[in-house]
């Protein structure tokens, strides 16, 4: 349905966001990334400052909350490549690690020390002189540079609540909670784009595309549904898992095995987990204004709803509990995981073997024979789950579709 509130009436043009991924000051002209000097240097350093990230940020951060930190370290280490292979006299790999470093530590101070030995093992591999130097002190100062860029970019900002009283299709939190979790997130400048992708909102309560979607995930998604199959349960669980990290973990894995260049990988990473993040916030823009109910508040309250086509159950509990403290409309889950999806569809195929491992199920990973298959069952999950209507995540998908490829097109 279309909704008439300013608030939310957004185009999805999209356009560069700030002077942090153009060439460094003292150049003429910002370099493309085919006119870019190329690099000589490994594309492992990239890899392993992403997985150093993925530790990093979580589980010290919910899932949600540290999606932005991703794509601040790999914006930075995008840019510490450009300024560095710029020079053509300084190290890639110091320029790299030490961006990454100084981001990690400056959003997640307790974790100093540890990335202080990382750094330290990093720098081993480079030879002592100047073009080592030199790439600390590029990938300090992009670090730096990108640290007051983001300064005021509202990451964090305490002041900014949930306020939507409660109603028929509503969500509220659940005492003794009384805020949505990581409410600020929709408030955030986005990194790469400055107009974030506008969808139609949720469908009417009255709807018959609601009835449908309410049916579907009453039935499948309830902790004691006879018709969900164990496939749908196994996938349920299976991608419960921190899908921040889930694909971004899989593509690591895939370029230590299928390396591509250093340009490239950072590149590949920056425009991940940028279009993560922008998507993120276009997600919890919605979740906080619109505030949709989720499914167990849904079922509950059936009756109430106005629409003939849907009944209450009483007692009914979702497969995947609890259920996380924020509202339906859209679907985090889908807002993380489309955009990598899509980043990695559009430079690597459609049909890359990526093996995806999830802690919930650590014994059994899954490696799918197409992204669109990987994306099937992903977006399945949550309703299989009893997390989301379907609706929440069809929306969530389309933003991050089209949110990655804005940033790619920004990023070129």
């Amino acid at each position: 349905m279309n909704l008439h509130r300013p608030r939310l009436a957004v185009v999805s043009t999209v356009v560069l966001a700030g002077s942090l991924l153009a060439a460094p000051a003292a150049t003429s002209g910002t370099p493309t990334r085919d006119r870019h000097p190329a690099s000589t240097e490994s594309a492992q350093v990239v890899l392993d400052w992403q997985r150093t990230a993925f530790a990093t940020v979580y589980p010290a951060n919910p899932v949600p909350v540290g999606v932005p930190l991703l794509g601040y370290t790999s914006t930075a280490m995008h840019d510490a490549v450009r300024w560095s292979t710029w020079r053509h006299d300084s190290s890639e790999t110091a320029a790299v690690a030490a961006a990454a470093h100084a981001v990690l530590v400056h959003y997640v101070p307790a974790a100093a020390g540890a990335l202080d030995a990382r750094l330290a093992a990093t720098l081993t591999d480079v030879p002592d002189g100047a073009a080592e130097d030199r790439g600390v002190r590029i990938g300090e100062k992009v670090a730096a540079r990108l640290i007051e860029d983001r300064a005021d970019d509202g990451y964090g900002d305490p002041t900014v609540h949930y306020t939507l009283p409660p109603g028929i299709g509503t969500w509220q939190p659940v005492a003794p909670a009384t805020d949505m979790l990581g409410a600020w997130l929709g408030s955030m400048d986005p990194l790469v784009v400055r107009r974030l992708a506008r969808v139609d909102g949720p469908d009417k309560l009255t709807s018959d595309d609601y009835a449908t979607d309410y049916d579907e995930v009453r039935l499948l998604g309830s902790a004691t549904s006879t018709i969900r199959t164990s496939a749908q349960t196994e996938t349920a669980r299976f991608f419960s898992a921190n899908s921040a990290t889930m694909v971004g973990d899989a593509l690591v894995r895939y370029l230590e095995g299928h390396p591509v260049s250093l340009e490239e990988t950072a590149w590949t990473f920056a425009a991940m987990h940028g279009a993560m993040t922008d998507s993120i916030i276009r997600c919890w823009q919605l979740k906080r204004d619109i505030g949709f109910w989720r499914p167990i508040e849904a079922v509950a309250a059936a009756a109430a709803d106005g629409n003939p086509d849907t009944r209450p159950e009483a007692g009914w509990t979702p497969l995947l509990s609890p259920t996380p403290p924020y509202s339906d409309y859209v679907s985090g889950h889908g807002c993380v995981t489309s955009p990598q999806v899509e980043v990695i569809r559009a430079r690597f195929g459609e049909t890359v073997p990526l093996e995806l491992r999830s802690s919930v199920a650590p014994t059994t990973p899954r490696t799918y024979a197409t992204l669109g298959a990987l994306e099937h069952d992903a977006l399945g999950s949550r309703i299989w789950g009893g997390l989301h209507f379907r609706d929440a995540m069809t929306d969530a998908y389309a933003i991050g579709r089209r949110t990655a490829r804005a940033v790619m097109q920004a990023l070129e």
